[in-house]
C-alpha cells in the first residue's frame, strides 16, 4: 500500500523536474541521484535474473573492500581538525537523539518489546554506507567524501553494537549472552583495524602513497581493492532492494519512514548548528542523517526475530522514499 503511494509521489517530482529544466532540482536528480540509481538499477537486475548469493557478496564488502576503502581514504586525506572531531561527535549525537524522538513518539502508542526494537532499529540506524557514501562523493566531491567516511564509521561502529543490543532486547527468543554477542561483534569489524592501522601510519609520518618497492606495490593492490567498493556497495544495494518485501504495519512504518527521512536530518542540522558545523560539512552531517534505514538492520531483525517483515517493510519503503527528499535536502542545503 505505502509503496504504492511512493512511487507515484517519486514519478510526480521527476517529472515536476523535467518540465522545469532550469531548476537547482534536476541538476542535483541528474548529477547526484541519478548515476546512484542506475549502479543500484544493475544489481537490481542481476539479482532478479540470476542466482546469486548475497551473503558471499557482503561478506566480499564487509571483509575486503570496506576496510581497503576506509584505510586508503584515511591515508591520502587530512581528517585532522576541529571538524572531524565535530562530525564523529554528530553521528554519535544524531543516534541519542533519534532514540529519544522514537520512544517518546512510540510509547504512548503502547510499542513495547519487538515493537519497540524493531522501530529504533529503522529509525537510529542509516544506510550511510552503500547509499550515503556514493551520495556524498557525487554531491560534494573528494573533500564532502573524507567527511562523510568518519560519518560513517562511527555509524557503523554504534550499529554493529548498539544495533545488537536493541535488537536482542526485543527478540522473543533471546540467545545467548547480548555484552558476549556485542563484544565478538566489535572484534570481528574489519573496519576498526582498518581505522587503527590509517592513523598509526599518519601519526608515525610515514608517506605512504610515495612509497617504492614491496611497500609501493603493497599500497597500489590495496588502492584498487579500495575503487571497486563505492560501485559494488550501490550494487549490493539494488541486489537488497530486489528480494521483495511483504509491507504489513503501515502505520507503523508510515511513523518509522517519517523519523527516518524528515526528523533526523532536521535534528542533524539542529544538533550541527550547535556543534559550530557549517558549509559543506554541515551539509554532508544532514545528507547522511537523512539516508534510508540501513539495509543490514534486517540481518539483526531476522537473526533475533524482532518484527522482521516491519524492519524489512521500511528499508525498503524509506528506499524508495529517499529519491524524492534527498533530492529536496539538496536542494536545501545547496
Amino acid at each position: 500500500m505505502l509503496l504504492n503511494l511512493l512511487y507515484p509521489l517519486a514519478l510526480k517530482l521527476l517529472i515536476h523536474c523535467i518540465t522545469n529544466a532550469n531548476t537547482t532540482m534536476l541538476s542535483i536528480l541528474l548529477d547526484v541521484l541519478l548515476p546512484i540509481a542506475v549502479v543500484a538499477a544493475v544489481g537490481y537486475l542481476l539479482r532478479k535474473n540470476l542466482k546469486l548469493d548475497l551473503g558471499t557478496l557482503n561478506r566480499v564488502m564487509i571483509y575486503g573492500l570496506t576496510p581497503s576503502l576506509i584505510f586508503v581514504s584515511l591515508v591520502r586525506t587530512d581528517l585532522l581538525g576541529g571538524d572531524a572531531l565535530r562530525m564523529m561527535l554528530l553521528a554519535f549525537l544524531v543516534v541519542v537523539g533519534m532514540a529519544i524522538i522514537t520512544v517518546a513518539c512510540t510509547w504512548p502508542l503502547g510499542l513495547r518489546g519487538g515493537d519497540l526494537s524493531a522501530m529504533l532499529l529503522v529509525t537510529l540506524f542509516m544506510n550511510t554506507g552503500n547509499y550515503g557514501l556514493p551520495a556524498a562523493r557525487f554531491a560534494f566531491g573528494e573533500a564532502g567524501f573524507a567527511q562523510a567516511l568518519l560519518y560513517f564509521i562511527v555509524q557503523s561502529a554504534i550499529s554493529q553494537t548498539g544495533g545488537v543490543v536493541v535488537a536482542a532486547a526485543g527478540s522473543e527468543g533471546r540467545q545467548g549472552n547480548i555484552w558476549r554477542q556485542v563484544g565478538g561483534r566489535l572484534l570481528h569489524m574489519p573496519q576498526i583495524y582498518a581505522v587503527g592501522l590509517a592513523l598509526i601510519l599518519r601519526l608515525s609520518g610515514f608517506d605512504l602513497p610515495a612509497a617504492t618497492g614491496l611497500i609501493g606495490g603493497l599500497w597500489q593492490g590495496i588502492a584498487l581493492v579500495s575503487e571497486a567498493a563505492l560501485p559494488m556497495m550501490l550494487m549490493i544495494l539494488g541486489m537488497q532492494l530486489a528480494t521483495g518485501v511483504v509491507v504489513d504495519s503501515p502505520r507503523l512504518i508510515a511513523l518509522a519512514s517519517g523519523l527516518r527521512l524528515i526528523v533526523s536530518p532536521l535534528l542533524a542540522y539542529g544538533i550541527g548548528t550547535l556543534l559550530g558545523l557549517d558549509g559543506m560539512a554541515l551539509s554532508v552531517g544532514v545528507l547522511l542523517a537523512g539516508m534510508p534505514a540501513a539495509v543490514n538492520t534486517t540481518i539483526l531483525a531476522i537473526e533475533f526475530n524482532t518484527r522482521p517483515n516491519l524492519v524489512v517493510g521500511t528499508v525498503v519503503v524509506t528506499s524508495v522514499g529517499s529519491l524524492a527528499t534527498l533530492s529536496l535536502l539538496l536542494w536545501l542545503m545547496r
